[in-house]
């Protein structure tokens, strides 16, 4: 594989390879792989300004696809990897919450950021992997409500994922995840009835998928193993609805006189410019290019321009961290939200 999709190789496998030794070997390895998800990319994000540029030349997108197959398939492995260990193993305390953030973490940031980009993929073999990794997670219905209502209505009071300005995330996370169920439930019944086939409801394979799921873990762990994969899954789901959150909050698109919302454009989205949390997240950061043309696999992205797109002040994963602080959060953005939108008090 050539440059960039090597980059972005070492930077999602190191940290599937350091969880493998965590969970098998303990010790320090538990330590170094939630260091790296934490600390090291932190570091990297701060101390090196590095700009790995857009490409979209036919065989880096072909490599581009095959490391999101191979992360997809390792992601159903680790997912069961981490059920087993967290149940069945000796680790002390400390040793176990240490691997279930670190385990949360790679599901939460590479695993959601590899299936959001297979559910974009114009492969059906692709996308059918991207839903069943958030089926896997107990977020089937992002498949649907991502690509049918975020993607039309984002800016807008219409997107359920779009935070208001001046909304806090525990306010938006519940707003958020049942106005994105519901309304992709209705938008996928009204697909079904228009085109009068007969194919099955999506919602029937999200829900009874997310159910064998749980047995899986039931298999693997009794209880317990139910207990702990329900909470990796709302740990996964909470970093999505973060990013949602950061990526979207207080931008809005112009009414027009028509009744009709302006087009989507670089002005959007939040985007991120940190090199390296970018490459652990296949260029998920780079958000406004990827609303302007969502068919466009992750290498050819552009790079963010502050001419043009508003940027955060610091990475995405930091940002989902400063979310969680309302009064902290309003403090470092409400202020940069205006300079997009003088109109707003």
């Amino acid at each position: 594989m050539r440059h960039p999709i090597f980059a972005h190789v070492i930077a999602t496998v190191c940290p599937l390879l350091l969880l493998c030794f965590a969970a098998t070997m303990g010790g320090l390895w538990i330590w170094l792989s939630l260091s790296y998800l934490i600390v090291f990319t932190f570091i990297l994000d701060r101390s090196f300004k590095i700009s790995v540029p857009a490409t979209s030349d036919n065989e880096t997108l072909e490599d581009a696809d095959r490391l999101s197959f191979f992360l997809g398939i390792c992601h159903f492995l680790m997912l069961a990897l981490a059920v087993w260990v967290l149940t069945n193993t000796s680790f002390d305390l400390s040793q176990k919450v240490a691997l279930f953030v670190s385990f949360g973490m790679f599901f939460g940031q590479i695993s959601n950021s590899n299936a959001h980009e297979l559910i974009h993929r114009g492969d059906r073999h692709l996308f059918e992997l991207g839903k069943w990794i958030y089926i896997s997670l107990l977020f089937g219905h992002h498949t649907s409500a991502h690509r049918l209502i975020h993607h039309k209505y984002v800016a807008t009071p219409d997107d359920p994922n779009s935070a208001a300005y001046g909304q806090s995330f525990y306010r938006f996370f519940p707003d958020a995840w049942i106005g994105s169920f519901t309304a992709a439930l209705e938008a996928e019944t009204q697909r079904i009835t228009q085109t009068k086939t007969k194919r099955i409801h999506p919602y029937i394979a999200y829900c009874l998928g997310g159910l064998l799921f749980a047995c899986m873990a039931f298999f693997l762990g009794g209880a317990k193993g139910v207990a702990i994969f329900l909470g990796l899954a709302f740990y996964a789901q909470l970093q999505l609805m973060l990013s949602d959150y950061v990526q979207h909050y207080g931008l809005r698109r112009a009414l027009l006189p028509n009744g009709q919302y302006e087009s989507v454009n670089e002005r959007h989205s939040w985007d991120s410019p940190h090199w390296f949390s970018s490459l652990t997240m296949l260029n998920a950061p780079r958000h406004s290019g990827h609303h302007t043309t969502p068919s466009k696999a992750f290498p050819a992205l552009p790079v963010p321009n502050a001419a043009m797109s508003p940027l955060l002040p610091a990475s995405l994963p930091v940002m989902g961290a400063i979310a969680l602080s309302p009064r902290l959060w309003r403090k470092v953005m409400d202020h940069r939200v205006k300079h997009w939108h003088p109109d707003l008090k």
